[in-house]
């Protein structure tokens, strides 16, 4: 087909092993069961173990293996399984266009009967630039919509009668996000268009002409990826040795004889153990894989999972930025925060080249200097603070021109001629916070209670800081700014501090007697010391650092400190029932040994977490930065805060989330190892002015519109 985008897929014949894990359950079941002869119980032990990896080196087996995938063409947007039969088909004459979300990555699909959610870009394997290029090429209608997929799919959001268009989709058009994809396609047509840059030495363009472009560097240019630490060849050798291993413990005991319950349940350990360990390694192996890339001015070669060659000539330009690779062990489509996307001179996708890894800056000169037309996404859109707009009810949307008022004693929602519509009574307001979060004015209420149910920024409210704090303060209401507070506070003191300064002590001066005037000549350089010795000593005490400084400690909950101790517990009666497994028949039996054995790991599970818990690590929260420091006082880390660009959650998709400390520029510079309360680490972040979430180094994030 003229124009045809496939998604990112595994193509099949890959050999991995098949139900590994129910496979490796039988061989342990095999192995508790007295089967005689002996050498039939080792040799069905051993043939079961190694069955997955058996069947899945079948040709049979490796074709079946194939992923379905999506694919978009001039006929539509159809999903193929194996065999390239057709799932799931929308049909060109039936699409009315296409749609994605900003906030969830959904591709949606608006037809005459309403709108279908298809699925997520990423696991569709459909790169946006890719899909919005393609989508243009074979006449389907596509934007970039804000909100998520679930908004669209509202059926009260279609209340005009009329042929569907997206301007009536209940959520407004992401026009940045699509003028970047806009800019984007335009660089492609531009480059489809230029002549390609030839290596050797420029020749000089006359006065009339225009400049032309650089020549292309000659030579080869090699980049690849760090190396996996340990090596995969290591890796590798430790999961034949522990396979080795598991077999000979097998052979061992099959030729001692396997006659009662405590060898039949060390084989099956051992049967376990050399599987799991075998698997394991396997996943490191593929994990570490690198990426290679040989840039040179005629061809692009690509070394990864697989190999990639590129003619210079079939390239008409390259996107460098975000996209998406296989994942190494599942073979599912994942997102990647570097990955090249080869466009031909008819806008085609011809290839996707991994590069994970890699130094974006490096590669992108790379390319630019053999002579490959590189094209970057544009400025990247700001990140949303983490603040939502708890609790606001529906009613504050239907009212036009509605506003926060002070009335009655309590709150209410004022609409635009002023009448009340909704009102909160005092007895229910507990408390009234105003703070400043990312240089707005918030509003907390708490009930009775002193829970929060409420938070949100003034300017959705439509109310400003001072006029909300006198009307409440009038009304009676409890409202806490301690902002506020602090500046009047300071000013008063800077005010009075001149009036209350006591006046200078005089001291009486002794009756001296008259000066003669050889003396008057002897007293004259001593006085003209004394202002020097009068100056008040200046204080050069450096001011308090993130450990020093006042601030709030938060130490890890108590729901993960009872977790831990519970998996250290479990670890050790583990290793204790695993050494009367292995040395019970030398002391006695299993049931002997472990009769004591489970007691001893019990009191070593709880007194060594007890000792390491005793100095424990916490986190402090000051106006300086923040710091790690254990209960005994040995500081872990500390970072100033100046060095703080965000504390939060970094919910990357190659790793688990964790909380993180990111640098004003956005690279994390810190990792906290144990969980607080996030609740109280973001209060104790907005207590003392450090940012809650991933710094935008392009723009601060706004504050959430108004309703």
């Amino acid at each position: 087909m003229e124009h045809e985008l496939v998604g990112l897929h595994e193509p099949g014949g890959r050999w991995r092993p098949v139900a590994a894990g129910p496979f490796s359950l039988l061989a342990v079941a095999l192995a508790l069961l007295p089967i005689e002869p002996v050498w039939l119980w080792a040799a069905l032990i051993g043939a079961v173990a190694a069955t997955p990896w058996l069947i899945g080196a079948l040709p049979e087996a490796r074709r079946r293996r194939a992923r379905p995938h999506w694919r978009l063409t001039e006929d539509g947007l159809e999903r193929l399984g194996p065999g390239g039969l057709s799932i799931v088909s929308y049909e060109r004459s039936r699409i009315d266009g296409l749609a994605v979300t900003s906030d969830d990555g959904v591709l949606t699909v608006f037809h005459k009967f309403g709108r279908n959610a298809v699925g997520e870009l990423t696991a569709m394997g459909m790169e946006p630039l890719a899909l919005f290029v393609t989508a243009r090429r074979v006449g389907m209608p596509v934007h970039i919509l804000d909100g998520e997929a679930a908004d669209l799919l509202d059926p009260a959001a279609d209340d005009a009668d009329g042929p569907l268009t997206f301007d009536e989709a209940g959520l407004s058009r992401d026009h940045a996000a699509e003028q970047r994809l806009l800019d984007q396609e335009a660089e492609l047509l531009a480059a489809a268009h230029e002549p390609p840059r030839t290596t050797g030495t420029a020749e000089p363009a006359d006065d009339d002409e225009a400049p032309r472009p650089a020549p292309a560097a000659s030579g080869e240019l090699r980049l690849s990826s760090p190396a996996h630490l340990p090596s995969p060849r290591r890796i590798a050798l430790f999961g034949a040795l522990a396979g080795l291993l598991g077999a000979t413990m097998i052979a061992r005991i099959a030729v001692e004889g396997a006659d009662g319950f405590g060898p039949r349940l060390a084989a099956g350990c051992w049967a376990l153990a050399a599987t799991g360990a075998v698997l394991v390694a396997r996943r490191r192996v593929l994990r570490a894989a690198q990426v290679r890339w040989t840039i040179s001015a005629e061809r692009l070669v690509v070394q990864g999972r697989g190999g990639t060659s590129l003619d210079a000539a079939e390239v008409a330009a390259l996107s460098v930025g975000p996209g998406l690779r296989l994942d190494p062990v599942s073979a599912a489509p994942r997102s990647s925060s570097l990955a090249v996307l080869a466009f031909d001179h008819r806008l085609r996708l011809i290839a996707r080249l991994p590069a994970h890894g890699l130094d974006s800056f490096q590669l992108a000169h790379a390319l630019d200097d053999h002579g490959y037309r590189v094209i970057t996404p544009g400025t990247r859109p700001p990140r949303t603070p983490d603040y939502g707009l708890d609790g606001l009810p529906d009613i504050f949307a239907q009212v036009p021109g509605g506003r926060l008022v002070v009335a009655d004693g309590g709150l209410g929602w004022a609409d635009a001629a002023g009448d009340v519509v909704l009102k909160m009574p005092q007895d229910r307001i507990g408390g009234i916070e105003l703070l400043t979060i990312a240089g707005h004015a918030w509003v907390r209420l708490y009930d009775s209670d002193g829970d929060e149910f409420f938070a949100a920024p003034l300017s959705a409210l439509r109310i400003s800081r001072t006029d909300l704090r006198e009307t409440a303060r009038r009304a009676g209401l409890p409202v806490t700014d301690a902002e506020y507070d602090a500046y009047l506070s300071a000013a008063f003191h800077s005010a009075v501090s001149t009036l209350s300064a006591p006046p200078p002590e005089q001291t009486e001066q002794p009756e001296q007697p008259a000066l003669t005037a050889s003396t008057t000549a002897a007293t004259t350089a001593p006085a003209e010391t004394e202002p020097e010795e009068l100056l008040p000593e200046i204080d050069l005490t450096p001011p308090p650092g993130p450990v020093t400084a006042p601030g709030v400690l938060l130490d890890a909950t108590r729901r993960s400190r009872i977790g831990t101790y519970g998996m250290s517990v479990v670890l050790c009666q583990v290793v204790a029932l695993l050494g009367a497994v292995w040395l019970g028949p030398e002391l006695g039996g299993f049931a002997a040994t472990a009769s004591w054995s489970a007691p001893v790991g019990l009191l070593v599970g709880l007194g060594g977490y007890w000792l390491y818990d005793r100095n424990r690590s916490q986190l402090r929260v000051s106006s300086a930065g923040l710091a790690v420091v254990t209960r005994r006082g040995r500081v872990q880390w500390d970072l100033g805060r100046d060095r703080v660009g965000g504390v939060g959650i970094d919910d990357s998709t190659e790793r688990m989330p964790r909380l993180v400390v990111w640098s004003p520029g956005g690279r994390v510079v810190r990792q906290v190892s144990f969980p607080p309360d996030l609740v109280e680490l973001r209060r104790a972040c907005e207590r003392f002015g450090l940012p809650w979430g991933p710094p935008d180094a392009d723009r601060p994030a706004p504050p959430p519109p108004e309703l």
